[in-house]
């Protein structure tokens, strides 16, 4: 059996090396940008969607070292969206990661395009995969997927949704609709896409299932921790969702009642795996990782 701990270690260890290896390069006229581009994707975090990725792998049998692609595409796509989500225009946030945000570095024309070549980056990546020993059929099927998970369908929708839902009073299922969206769907593909990869539709489904109540928890601790977490911890400004009076969970229901909800979420999430099928080990440490979290 895997030591989940030892495992999770190195491969963020790993992901980050293989960010930066592949930003390593010259980029001419651009190079403003590339610059831009490492700042942010090398900043660090928890890289979690990266290790779903390889977890998932793990579960429906395939190696790390082929799944290197698809982490990479998850990781840049997740980074562009920080980098926009921090924009004047959208958070308006000062900090992340314990750094100064993109556009405070490089200015905000910069760092748009600093998030467009990272979700371009994205799809090259995944694109490339046509010539690895997946086939090519299930190959382009998880690029349309992951396009949709990342597009108007699924993070652009909840992040559309989430500024909607600023200064407005918004029930509990729209908040969820948007979560699942704007955080859940992102998770969902990359718990999804070894599956995918493989053609592996029953393991697709469940996989699903588990990610679908991952997000959810996720992002109620994330909501959680935005009122009573430490900013030096989580390397980012705490209090900013009052300020901009978002839809959130502690907004909706409280503190205790949220805490109450993300746990059932986590157990949902524990259930929908199944005992006897995959190695979950890794997937249920990243679950418990994701909701005992301080940052």
């Amino acid at each position: 059996m895997i030591d989940a701990e030892h495992w999770l270690e190195r491969y963020h260890r790993q992901m980050d090396a293989w960010i930066a290896n592949d930003l390593q390069r010259p980029a001419g006229l651009g190079e403003r940008v590339l610059e831009a581009m490492r700042y942010s994707a090398n900043a660090g975090g928890k890289r979690l969607r990266p290790l779903l990725v390889l977890a998932a792998g793990r579960y429906v049998g395939v190696a790390e070292d082929r799944l290197r692609l698809p982490a990479l595409a998850i990781e840049y796509i997740h980074t562009y969206s920080l980098i926009h989500d921090d924009l004047p225009a959208m958070d308006d946030d000062d900090w992340r990661r314990g750094r100064p945000t993109n556009h405070k570095m490089f200015g905000e024309a910069v760092a748009i395009l600093a998030g467009d070549g990272l979700l371009n980056e994205a799809f090259a990546k995944m694109a490339e995969l046509v010539d690895s020993t997946f086939a090519a059929l299930h190959v382009l099927d998880a690029l349309r997927r992951l396009a949709h998970a990342s597009g108007i369908d699924g993070l652009i929708a909840g992040q559309a949704g989430d500024l909607a839902a600023e200064h407005h009073d918004v029930a509990l299922d729209a908040l969820e609709a948007v979560h699942a969206s704007k955080t859940g769907a992102l998770i969902q593909a990359a718990c999804q896409l070894p599956a995918w990869l493989m053609g592996n539709e029953s393991a697709s489904a469940r996989l699903e299932r588990f990610a679908w109540h991952f997000g959810l928890a996720f992002q109620i601790v994330d909501d959680i921790l935005n009122v009573v977490g430490d900013a030096a911890v989580m390397g980012k400004s705490t209090g900013t969702d009052a300020h901009l009076d978002k839809a959130t969970y502690p907004k909706l229901v409280g503190l205790e009642r949220s805490w109450e909800m993300a746990r059932y979420h986590q157990d949902m999430a524990r259930q929908a795996l199944g005992e006897d099928v995959g190695e979950r080990g890794l997937l249920l440490a990243l679950l418990d990782r994701a909701v005992e979290r301080k940052a």
